[in-house]
């Protein structure tokens, strides 16, 4: 049985071409493709069929992805969301991940890889673009999480809101030195290489929720 897919996305075009993709691939099938945000909730709210995926734009108008994300985690909250993007921006995907979604897609993603993202969603729940996170958030690390010292811990929690680097060395009360060596640290263990794919393995493995 297929799954069944909505698609979020300003640019008419791209939506389109983007249906025409996942409708290419057996497993799935897009129900619906929305120009903003607020014909999502609009969807929802009508009590429509609720879809296995959302793809999901973060810049658009009327109701952009964050704010969208921000009304799903509060309504839909096991709803699973992947981010679309054409910025590889921090602080734009970190607010997505608090707000819910899944993890998040660069546009000119290889299609093999977009195939594989949409069934780690589906499958595991996250996606992290690049290697070797995508590994490391597809197949459970009880050993790496073992690992983790308690004040490692309070830094991943940290980690995982909107706050910088150096707010987080303040709220510990420990140099930025020493914030970059719980990071780099953090990063050897579970062979990650940016914060956005640390955040993805917290979550994936509940060392903290969202």
């Amino acid at each position: 049985m297929s799954k069944s897919v909505i698609i979020v996305d300003d640019h008419l075009l791209f939506g389109q071409s983007l249906k025409g993709l996942v409708n290419s691939f057996q497993q799935f099938e897009v129900i619906d493709v929305f120009k903003n945000g607020q014909e999502l909730v609009n969807y929802f709210k009508a009590n429509n069929k609720r879809p296995d995926l959302v793809l999901l734009d973060v810049r658009m108008p009327v109701l952009s992805g964050i704010e969208t994300m921000a009304w799903l985690k509060e309504n839909f909250p096991e709803q699973k969301v992947l981010a679309l993007t054409m910025e590889d921006d921090e602080f734009t995907i970190l607010s997505m991940i608090n707000n819910g979604c899944r993890g998040y897609l660069l546009k000119d993603i290889d299609p093999e890889e977009f195939l594989y993202a949409l069934d780690t969603i589906v499958e595991s729940g996250y996606y992290f673009t690049g290697e070797p996170e995508r590994i490391k958030l597809h197949k459970t690390n009880t050993k790496a999480t073992k690992d983790i010292t308690a004040r490692e811990m309070h830094f991943i929690k940290l980690a995982c809101t909107e706050m910088t680097y150096k707010e987080v060395a303040e709220l510990m009360n420990l140099s930025p030195k020493t914030i970059d060596g719980y990071r780099e640290s953090l990063f050897g263990k579970l062979n990650l290489k940016s914060r956005v794919g640390l955040v993805l393995f917290a979550f994936k493995h509940r060392l903290v929720s969202v």
